[in-house]
């Protein structure tokens, strides 16, 4: 089974209860279709300008996460025609953050978890693949 975790932005936590993430999560869908099976370990919220994070997903890790998700809205916007990421999300610096935990946790950290835009392929940040 894999223990996963998710990370919000701040600017997004008044507004979403992580419904359709939680969903997502727990019937390995979207962002979490990989996973046969797949179990949450904790939500943190990242506050800008992101210095908080690492030390919240040092946490995630110490409490058994095989994985950090990072929530589509750090990087894609709900629009009319749906959610898209070429005009971004929430934080303009994510993989910059991603890059950071990645090095400090060693764990897989992937952007994405429920309502991925339409042809977005996961980016995940891998020791095993290196960034993907």
């Amino acid at each position: 089974m894999t223990k996963a975790a998710i990370i919000r932005c701040e600017k997004n936590e008044l507004k979403c209860p992580l419904t359709s993430c939680l969903n997502c999560l727990i019937n390995c869908k979207e962002g979490f279709a990989k996973y046969s099976d797949c179990e949450p370990v904790g939500m943190v919220t990242c506050r800008c300008p992101g210095d908080n994070v690492s030390d919240l997903a040092k946490i995630l890790k110490a409490k058994g996460a095989d994985v950090i998700h990072f929530c589509t809205c750090v990087f894609s916007k709900k629009t009319d025609q749906g959610w898209i990421a070429s005009d971004g999300g929430f934080c303009d610096h994510i993989d910059a953050i991603i890059t950071r935990i990645h090095k400090e946790t060693g764990l897989p950290i992937v952007k994405g978890t429920a309502h991925l835009p339409k042809d977005y392929s996961l980016e995940v940040w891998d020791a095993a693949v290196g960034k993907s």
